[in-house]
């Protein structure tokens, strides 16, 4: 694609790297094939091509985003199923982020939407914060219902009270700093990603994964100020708030001795993957790239350090859920499925994998009719194997998945059982 930046405009190291990745798109559209908006509703614009001409004539004419990129641009889900799909290896994650955060520079939204965005980017990420806010909205959430009108804010708000957990489980021991020794000869040391959201929604599942990783010999770190990896604010095109965070933990982690950092929470690891771009430019740089090179997924890891499981091979059928992030953002597709086989489960994968369940970080908050479709449209293709539960890696899924009848469960609970640990609780 021909671009037109003046010189400069090109000494602007965001506006240089977009320019790069603008160059690499042919047009081919190849990328509309397998983009859920555009399948939904069908509209070029809302495709990844559509989105790309719309970024680069906002960015090309430095003018401030109008309405119409802006409702475009939010409409994207960032699955990037079209960097997986796209020929010429345009790195459209890297031009939306930067697209947005142009967005939140030089667009007024509507002010009940600039809370809602400051609120979602001020609470999530912390932890104890985001578990008050639950509390709240469990008593709130019979109520969803009589909150009136058709705007998109009564949308949103009734949305997030249908998405509240009808009960909000106790701080874990786990959440806290400290180090989980190896059982037996230590043969590794890592650090985990505790995370903000998870910790709070689900905390069994950094405490599954611990307790598998010390089981096979690995001593696992939870960091002295290690937390938000950054990537909702980020998506948000809060970019200072992202930075901080993302700072916060690369500083953290390259105080520890380890070999690997592991997260169990796909959105995450693709953020995390990504901290040696988000500081190119920063003094920051060189460790940033160390800990993106030493970022893994938690199946990543099981797949190089070995996974046995020591309990007979259960009679249930594992529908496999890849999440977007991690199939299209950190290309980590096989691991999974072959870590659920060995442990002994019959492992199926849905109609349409590739495509979006509609989660994406706060996407079913501030886009939960188009999510709601999406959603609609994964659980048809997963009931249709017939399976006894769903398996995913990103705690996102996990929260848009449940609620229909359909165990959903998280990789690792599911491999951590098969090797000794407790029986999931959602697990039939």
């Amino acid at each position: 694609m021909q671009t037109l930046f003046t010189t400069e405009q090109l000494r602007d190291p965001d506006i240089a790297a977009s320019n790069q990745v603008l160059r690499t798109c042919v047009h081919c559209g190849m990328c509309t094939a397998t983009c859920p908006t555009f399948l939904l509703m069908g509209d070029e614009l809302d495709s990844p091509r559509g989105r790309i001409y719309l970024i680069k004539d906002m960015l090309e004419t430095g003018r401030p985003a109008t309405e119409a990129v802006v409702r475009h641009v939010d409409r994207c889900l960032s699955c990037l199923s079209c960097m997986t799909t796209c020929p010429s290896g345009t790195h459209y994650m890297h031009l939306v982020d930067h697209a947005r955060a142009y967005i939140e520079n030089t667009y007024k939204r509507p002010f009940a939407e600039r809370m809602l965005r400051g609120v979602l980017g001020g609470i999530i990420p912390r932890p104890w914060l985001f578990r008050l806010a639950l509390m709240g909205a469990r008593v709130a959430r019979p109520f969803a219902g009589a909150i009136p009108g058709k705007s998109m804010l009564a949308q949103r708000l009734r949305a997030m009270l249908a998405l509240a957990p009808s009960s909000v489980p106790g701080p874990s021991p786990v959440e806290k700093p400290g180090v989980h020794p190896a059982l037996g000869p230590r043969k590794a040391r890592v650090a985990l990603l505790a995370g903000c959201a998870q910790q709070v929604l689900s905390p069994s599942i950094n405490e599954a994964t611990i307790r598998l990783l010390n089981r096979l010999g690995v001593e696992v770190v939870v960091a002295q100020e290690a937390g938000c990896c950054g990537s909702l604010n980020h998506h948000m095109g809060q970019h200072d708030a992202a930075m901080a965070r993302a700072r916060t933990n690369i500083e953290a982690w390259s105080k520890q001795d380890i070999d690997a950092i592991i997260v169990n929470a796909s959105g995450c690891g693709t953020t995390i993957k990504d901290y040696g771009f988000m500081f190119r430019n920063d003094p920051l740089r060189e460790q940033a790239e160390k800990v993106a090179g030493l970022a893994k997924d938690i199946t990543e890891y099981l797949s190089s350090f070995g996974y046995a499981p020591t309990r007979e091979k259960p009679d249930l059928t594992v529908a496999y859920h890849a999440a977007c992030s991690l199939q299209h953002g950190q290309r980590v597709t096989a691991d999974p499925k072959s870590l659920l086989a060995r442990a002994g489960f019959r492992v199926v994968e849905p109609a349409e994998s590739h495509i979006c369940c509609g989660s994406a970080g706060t996407y079913n908050l501030l886009q939960p009719e188009i999510a709601g479709q999406l959603r609609a449209r994964k659980l048809g293709n997963i009931k249709a194997t017939r399976p006894d539960l769903v398996a995913a890696g990103n705690i996102g899924c996990l929260t848009q998945l449940a609620g229909d009848g359909l165990p959903v469960v998280h990789t690792i609970e599911l491999l951590d059982w098969m090797a000794g640990g407790p029986k999931p609780a959602d697990v039939p």
